[in-house]
């Protein structure tokens, strides 16, 4: 089964062709990117499997023509990976927000389609996006079924008391202010393979999986189902990232409001695109030129360092109390996959619950699949790359066998 995955941002297209000959074995055909979508200097970036990479600079102004560029490229004669769109025979998508409409994947109709945009408040900058993606295969290819697959679907399995906020329950019930969490594709794939490397069964275990990048998430799964999350109503919540605050007193918000006399959408501009890395830093939201100027002696990098290590292993505390305890540890992500520097610190005087990390094989996994543990440690620490796109590809390849039996 051909499968063409997109992942639509607000000015983006993230793709991959895939051919899904069941769920366990796939062909990565072609990958690539669309970037500055509205602009007259569009670029369009192609990489084909074993074919030199392709880029196209044009005017892209909406998600159509970048899509549209995009099918033309799979199929160009030197550069394409199928000889007809014809052979596509699905498109999958990844969409931010479900809500709590969905607690899996599922197949495009008109009611997924409302209730995409329905959560259009929860994920602003995102859910509009992926719905245009949605709407230009339906433009571009109208026979071809199409499959979304949400980042907070995985999550729907948390109890009620992992997700209510303490604020008065109309708002629950009212406004759906709630804990969703996010990069929920992420936490479910490498976890099961985490199990698949270490050998651990994934519905007997207790697992935290620290998706760490630019944004980032630690999530508690107990017999492979989400039971807690770090990010929140909003992925500004929980551990600190590239420009995002993380965890932070409600009231140091609004004293500095009060004092600064900033609008609603300047403290959503605060505490989204000028604080974290960022903000600690002055620097850069990105780890690798925090991490240069911490080599340098840079004070304020070598301490915003240790509050991103920091705040990480405070979530695996509380998350292997809330569980009862813990099996496995696993890392992912931009950082979690490459800076080794990162995982140690997590990762250090917790001995006494039985996790001790193997620190020249943690020096040795940059960027590949690695078990960090030092052999006598009860826990299991992993190094597990994620690929979203896979994910996304598999859920449509599993729904559709599904559906057509």
């Amino acid at each position: 089964m051909i499968i063409l995955v997109l992942n639509c941002g607000s000015s983006s297209i993230k793709y991959q062709v895939m051919d899904m000959t069941s769920l366990t074995e796939h062909k990565l055909l072609a990958k690539g990117l669309v970037e500055r979508i509205g602009l007259t200097d569009g670029v369009l970036t192609h990489k084909p499997t074993g074919k030199p990479a392709y880029e196209y600079v044009k005017s892209i102004p909406d998600h159509t023509v970048g899509i549209n560029l995009i099918l033309n490229a799979i199929v160009d004669e030197q550069h394409g990976v199928i000889s007809s769109l014809n052979d596509i025979n699905a498109v999958g998508h990844r969409v931010a927000h479900g809500g709590e409409y969905f607690t899996d994947s599922a197949i495009v109709t008109q009611t997924v389609k409302q209730q995409i945009e329905s959560c259009f408040e929860l994920a602003p900058l995102h859910n509009p996006a992926n719905l245009k993606g949605i709407l230009a295969i339906e433009n571009l290819l109208p026979t071809i079924q199409q499959v979304a697959v949400f980042d907070t679907s995985f999550h729907q399995t948390m109890p009620q008391e992992n997700y209510i906020y303490a604020i008065p329950y109309k708002y629950y019930e009212e406004y759906r202010i709630r804990r969703y969490g996010f990069h929920g594709t992420s936490h479910k794939y490498v976890a099961q393979k985490a199990c698949n490397l270490t050998g651990l069964d994934i519905n007997n275990s207790k697992i935290i999986t620290c998706h760490i990048g630019n944004g980032a998430s630690v999530t508690a799964i107990i017999n492979g189902k989400s039971y807690d999350t770090s990010m929140g109503f909003t992925p500004v919540d929980g551990l600190v990232m590239g420009t995002r605050c993380g965890n932070v007193d409600p009231s140091a918000l609004l004293y500095i409001a009060e004092k600064d006399d900033l609008s609603l959408n300047k403290v959503s501009d605060l505490i989204n695109k000028k604080s974290g890395l960022y903000g600690l830093t002055d620097i850069s939201s990105d780890m690798r030129d925090i991490s240069n100027a911490a080599e340098k002696g840079d004070d304020r990098a070598i301490l915003a360092m240790r509050i991103f290590d920091m705040r990480i292993k405070k979530f695996i505390g509380s998350y292997a109390a809330e569980m009862g305890g813990v099996d496995m540890v696993v890392f992912t992500g931009g950082i979690g996959e490459h800076q080794s520097s990162t995982r140690e610190t997590v990762c250090s005087n917790m001995e006494y619950f039985g996790m001790i990390l193997d620190k020249e094989a943690n020096k040795d996994a940059f960027g590949k699949d690695a078990i960090i543990s030092a052999p006598e440690s009860k826990v299991k620490i992993v190094v597990a790359t994620t690929n979203e796109e896979l994910v996304i590809a598999s859920d449509t390849f599993r729904l559709l066998k599904k559906n057509a039996e």
